[in-house]
C-alpha cells in the first residue's frame, strides 16, 4: 500500500490527544508518544505509532494501567527492582532511566530491573539518552512469547531485545538496537497489515515447516537471529530480564498482540556504565568515534560500511518535520481517531 507524509508535530500530537483520551496522565501521554513518533522517523515503523491502537486496547481492556502507582521494591543506591503495577513500558522505562541518570554518576556502575511492565518501545529511545549524558547503557526485556529456540518447533522465547550504546564526541553515539529474532514480531505484523510476504528465513508455521506467509507465522515461530549462537543470547537476555524480580518468562505470558486484557508482567533490565569512572567521558567518546570513523572508512568503492546507528540517525534527520506512513497504519489510526471520537491526523500538505 502506498504511504503519505504526516507532520511530525501532528502525529505527536494525536498520540498524545488519544492517550488522554483513554485516562493517561498528560506526562505519560507525552514520553510514550515521543518514542513511538521517535521510532517512525528514525525508520523503525514496528515499534512506532503502528502499536498505539494496540496500547490504547489494552488500556480499555485492562491489560495496561493507565494510572499506575509504581513502587521501588528494592533500592541500594546502584541497584533497584521498580514494580511498574501494569504501567506502559514507556513510563515504566522513564522511571527507570531517571534513576540510572541519577545514581550511576559517582558510583560508577548502576543496574535497574522492573517488572510487572509492557512494551517499552524502541530500546534506543532510552539507551541514545543515557548515551548523550556520557554513559555506556545495556538494556533488554521480555516480550510475549514468539520465538522457537534452535533446533524447536513452537515459539518459548520472546524477540527479547538488545540495545547497547556507547557514548561519542561525534554526531551521534555508537548505538546497537535488535530484536534475537531473525526479524522483529512488529515486522511481522506490519507485513500481514501490508499483505506483503516475510523475507527467507525468519519464521515457521504451527507445523514447524519454514514460511514467508505472516499469518502462518504468528500461528507457528520466529526463528533466532545466527542460528544456535542467537538462541543462546536469547535465552540469557529472557533469564536475566525475568529473573532479578517476578516478571513473567515469554511461554508463561499471553501477549496484547492475542488478548489485549492480558497483564504481561514484562520485564526489563538496564545497566550503565560512567564513563568518568575511569579514564573520563572525554576520553571515552574520543575513542568511541575514533572506532565509529574507521568502520565507515572500511567500505569498498562500491559498497558503503555503516556503524551501528548511523542509518536510524540517517533516517531521523530526513524525516525530522515529516514521516512517511503506511497506508495500513494511516488506516489504523484514522480507525482509532473514529473509536476515540478525536481528530484523525492531517496528511501533510506542505514541502517535505
Amino acid at each position: 500500500m502506498e504511504s503519505a507524509r504526516y507532520g511530525v508535530k501532528d502525529l505527536t500530537e494525536f498520540a498524545k490527544r488519544a492517550l488522554r483520551r483513554v485516562s493517561v496522565p498528560a506526562p505519560d501521554a507525552e514520553v510514550t508518544a515521543l518514542s513511538l513518533v521517535g521510532a517512525d522517523q528514525q525508520g523503525t515503523a514496528s515499534h512506532g505509532l503502528l502499536r498505539l491502537p494496540l496500547y490504547v486496547s489494552a488500556i480499555e481492556s485492562g491489560g495496561i494501567n493507565s494510572l499506575p502507582h509504581m513502587k521501588w521494591m528494592t533500592d541500594t543506591g546502584s541497584s533497584a527492582l521498580l514494580d511498574a503495577d501494569g504501567a506502559l513500558g514507556q513510563v515504566a522505562m522513564a522511571r527507570a532511566v531517571h534513576y540510572a541518570m541519577t545514581h550511576t554518576a559517582g558510583r560508577g556502575v548502576c543496574a535497574v530491573a522492573v517488572q510487572n511492565s509492557s512494551h517499552y518501545g524502541t530500546g534506543g529511545f532510552w539507551v541514545d539518552q543515557l548515551s548523550d549524558a556520557g554513559f555506556v547503557a545495556f538494556l533488554t526485556s521480555t516480550t510475549g512469547p514468539t520465538v522457537a529456540p534452535f533446533g524447536g518447533g513452537k515459539k518459548l522465547f520472546g524477540t527479547n531485545p538488545l540495545t547497547i550504546g556507547a557514548p561519542s564526541s561525534g554526531a551521534h553515539s555508537l548505538t546497537a538496537d535488535m530484536a534475537t529474532s531473525t526479524g522483529a514480531y512488529g515486522k511481522v505484523i506490519a507485513a500481514r497489515n501490508e499483505g506483503t510476504k516475510l523475507p527467507d528465513g525468519w519464521a515457521m508455521d504451527s507445523s514447524g515447516h519454514p514460511t514467508t506467509d505472516p499469518e502462518e507465522a504468528m500461528a507457528g515461530a520466529l526463528t533466532p537471529f545466527g542460528g544456535h549462537k542467537g538462541s543462546a543470547v536469547s535465552a540469557l537476555l529472557e533469564a536475566i530480564a525475568a529473573s532479578l524480580g517476578t516478571a513473567s518468562f515469554a511461554h508463561e505470558t499471553q501477549d496484547i498482540w492475542n488478548n489485549p486484557a492480558s497483564r504481561m508482567n514484562t520485564g526489563h533490565l538496564l545497566i550503565t556504565i560512567d564513563s568518568n569512572a575511569f579514564m573520563g567521558r572525554a576520553h571515552t567518546e574520543a575513542r568511541v568515534e575514533k572506532l565509529q570513523e574507521r568502520i565507515r572508512s572500511s567500505g569498498r568503492a562500491d559498497h558503503e560500511v555503516l556503524a551501528p546507528g548511523d542509518p536510524e540517525q540517517s533516517r531521523a534527520r530526513s524525516n525530522q518535520q515529516t514521516i512517511p506512513l503506511s497506508g495500513s497504519t494511516a488506516r489504523l489510526l484514522d480507525q482509532l481517531a473514529q473509536h476515540l471520537n478525536i481528530a484523525p491526523v492531517p496528511r501533510w500538505s506542505g514541502p517535505h
